[in-house]
């Protein structure tokens, strides 16, 4: 009584022969060409315009990164924009490249919608030769973080200052909406 069970499964699979219909896999394959139509040869017709897209994207992409950023220029003084040459805060961790990004980003987009005229012309420099030296200071500690090492105090001192141009540049702004508002005021009073 006692019967492996491997050995009856094999048994029944080889008495067991399924055959399909004569025409059967003919009509599937019919029947499959019937409703999944075959793909036509557009793609390679078309494949030079993807691969000139790749092209053009590449040169963009190349030209972008390698070219060193152009001063922005601020109608009377010119900032230049810091280029990192070896290890930069945002080498160091994927958090600490998020801060260094978001701060570089902000400052950017406030120095590009600077608006100096002839009434706020001081007010602009005197904040632009502040934010001139903490550009500076920043490139002696990313100096300091490639010579000695990524540190704590490095680090912190870097993050310090991309937060106090980013306040600089908002205490500006402020200064001058104040300026605005008040020469504002001035104009309609005399009205």
């Amino acid at each position: 009584m006692a019967q492996d069970l491997r050995d009856l499964f094999a048994k029944e699979r080889k008495s067991q022969r399924y055959t399909m219909r004569e025409g059967h896999e003919d009509r599937f394959l019919d029947l499959l060409d019937e409703k999944l139509p075959a793909k036509k040869v557009r793609k390679k017709q078309y494949s030079w315009i993807g691969i000139a897209a790749s092209v053009v994207l590449l040169v963009a992409l190349g030209t972008y990164f390698l070219i060193p950023s152009a001063p922005v220029e601020e109608g009377i003084k010119t900032i230049v924009v810091e280029q990192n040459t070896g290890i930069g805060l945002g080498d160091l961790s994927p958090e600490l490249q998020k801060i260094e990004t978001y701060y570089t980003t902000n400052i950017n987009v406030a120095l590009a919608n600077l608006q100096v005229s002839d009434d706020n012309k001081e007010i602009v420099d005197g904040y632009l030769e502040r934010l001139e030296e903490l550009n500076k200071e920043y490139q002696e500690l990313n100096k300091e973080l490639n010579e000695i090492g990524p540190n704590d105090q490095t680090i912190a001192a870097m993050v310090q200052n991309l937060q106090l141009r980013a306040q600089l540049l908002q205490k500006l702004n402020e200064k001058l909406n104040q300026l605005k508002s008040s020469k504002n005021e001035q104009e309609t009073n005399i009205i």
